[in-house]
């Protein structure tokens, strides 16, 4: 039979539902990850990071005088990308008219 939901049930039965969290923690009643186990909790413990876009990517330091970036940043807001995609965008577009 399903219990109640907790928001619905009365003090006593609440604690009755929730005594198996009152004892300590014990060691002893826990055990060595699986190799699948240690993989999941690897990958839950990673960051996100960047999402992988080609080879991935590389950190720069660039120098802009402040009012252009101040536009940039305006352009950027508009078309809803963040600055590094704008700036990748420009430059990619740069490079197909100079191959092309």
């Amino acid at each position: 039979m399903k219990s109640k939901p907790y928001w619905e049930m009365t003090a006593d039965e609440l604690a009755e539902a929730t005594k198996e969290f009152d004892a300590p923690f014990v060691v002893d009643k826990s055990r060595p990850l699986t190799p699948s186990e240690r993989k999941r909790w690897r990958n839950l413990k990673k960051k996100r990071g960047r999402p992988k876009v080609g080879r991935g990517f590389k950190r720069i330091s660039v120098s802009i005088e402040r009012g252009l970036l101040g536009r940039v940043n305006v352009l950027a807001r508009r078309r809803h990308v963040n600055r590094s995609r704008l700036f990748a965008l420009v430059l990619e577009e740069a490079i197909a008219r100079e191959e092309g």
